[in-house]
């Protein structure tokens, strides 16, 4: 008995919404849009967050990362060959790995401008001279073979370990390992390959150019055969560099000391360098910094989605509004009839909910399309979250109540007398 008058009341609402097929699908177009933008929208802001924080965690979180930086050209020397010197030197290494607290390793590494040959083959890609613990501070893993070992080191060894692109690049057909590869004018054996870190894009990148575009080759060797001077030739003029270390890599024990750790590395750089030749990189700041840009971001992104949805809600209670003035003489007659106020209330708020709902049910399906869409053609990473569609349904069903209790309290106030006399 108690349910029999609700039932009666949905099915007369509903029956009302579908006497008007196209009015009620142009009303929900406006929430369907905004819970669809909702959804996409966040998909969109947390993938571009997850691949810049990926990109930052390979980094390692617990390393703080110093890297020289060459000083602007002074435009007033005139010489057509002269002898830069900057950036991290043996000194500043020496400091940190003896005198520096909290400390477990540091790894040198020198930038080396050289060919890569084998047979016809040739690419130009980072060539890098570390020390055997590169591999354990970068967490960098092994694809087949062994990295640089401390045997190579003592006995100054011409040995390599090649990244995955170029490894493919050199020797498309076969294994690498035990393969020779001239660099510069000298031979080295290969003992190794890396495996390819997580590409962040579908796009195949040249080889040498990818994050697995690199060489590794024995920090003491490289010092024995390429020295420390680095000639670049230009049109018309030679620059020499000389840089002891274009990268250290400094490993903290315990995570809460690499601000101190970064601090005082920052210091000592400042006392012992006149100049600015140095950036001191720190992946866990950087992590922080791209969690509250991503937080700043999905404030922004929802609260532009949120006005989709806003105005969605305000198109539905005009419409409603509309259809209250449209339907007088009928509420009159309900009125007349026996129908009580609640039972109007009823009726109406039946109508803007399922408006509302199913603009919401056909927005989170739109929702869920676009990233997907958006992942293949525009090759960028979208993460739909299981709160996204969550929060934009509630919000889209919730939007619908709040914008249809005002239309139906109106027609529910109607005096039944001056509602039949409504032309």
């Amino acid at each position: 008995m108690i349910r029999s008058p609700l039932l009666r009341t949905i099915r007369t609402g509903i029956h009302s919404l579908m006497l008007h097929k196209l009015r009620s699908m142009l009303t929900t177009l406006g929430v369907l849009f905004g819970t669809s933008s909702v959804i996409s929208m966040l998909a969109i802001g947390e993938g571009a967050s997850y691949e810049a924080q990926e990109q930052i965690k390979l980094l390692g979180s617990q390393n703080v990362i110093l890297r020289s930086v060459k000083p602007p050209d002074n435009p007033n020397s005139s010489s057509n060959s002269r002898v830069i010197t900057y950036g991290i030197t043996d000194a500043d290494f020496q400091r940190i790995e003896q005198t520096f607290p909290g400390v477990g390793h540091v790894v040198p590494v020198r930038m080396l401008q050289q060919e890569i040959r084998v047979a016809d083959r040739a690419l130009n890609p980072r060539l890098m001279a570390t020390t055997p613990l590169y591999q354990e501070v970068t967490g960098r893993l092994l694809w087949e073979g062994r990295f640089i070992s401390k045997e190579d080191e003592r006995n100054l060894s011409n040995v390599c370990v090649l990244g995955t692109e170029v490894a493919r690049y050199l020797f498309p057909f076969e294994s690498a390992l035990g393969q020779r590869v001239k660099i510069g004018s000298d031979y080295f054996t290969v003992v190794g390959t890396l495996a390819p870190r997580i590409s962040q894009s579908g796009t195949p990148a040249a080889p040498g150019t990818e994050v697995t575009g690199e060489i590794f080759i024995p920090f003491q060797t490289a010092r024995q055969w390429f020295g420390k001077l680095q000639v670049k030739r230009r049109a018309g003029s030679r620059t020499m560099e000389q840089v002891d270390l274009h990268e250290v890599v400094i490993e903290v024990t315990d995570p809460k000391s690499v601000p101190y750790v970064a601090a005082a590395t920052r210091e000592m750089l400042q006392r012992f360098h006149k100049t600015p030749d140095y950036e001191v990189v720190v992946p866990l700041e950087l992590l922080a910094r791209a969690e509250e840009t991503k937080r700043i971001f999905s404030i922004v992104l929802g609260s532009i989605a949120g006005i989709s949805l806003l105005v969605g809600g305000i198109g539905i209670m005009n419409v409603m509004l509309a259809t209250v003035t449209e339907r007088t003489r009928e509420i009159g007659i309900r009125r007349a009839l026996g129908a009580k106020r609640r039972d109007i209330v009823t009726q109406f708020l039946v109508e803007t909910v399922c408006l509302s709902v199913g603009g919401g049910l056909m927005g989170v399906a739109l929702g869920l399309a676009i990233p997907l869409v958006v992942e293949h053609f525009a090759d960028m990473r979208t993460i739909v979250t299981l709160s996204a569609p969550v929060l934009a349904f509630t919000i889209s069903a919730g939007t619908g109540v709040l914008f249809g209790i005002y239309p139906a309290w109106r027609a529910a106030a109607m005096d039944p007398v001056e509602a039949l006399r409504h032309e």
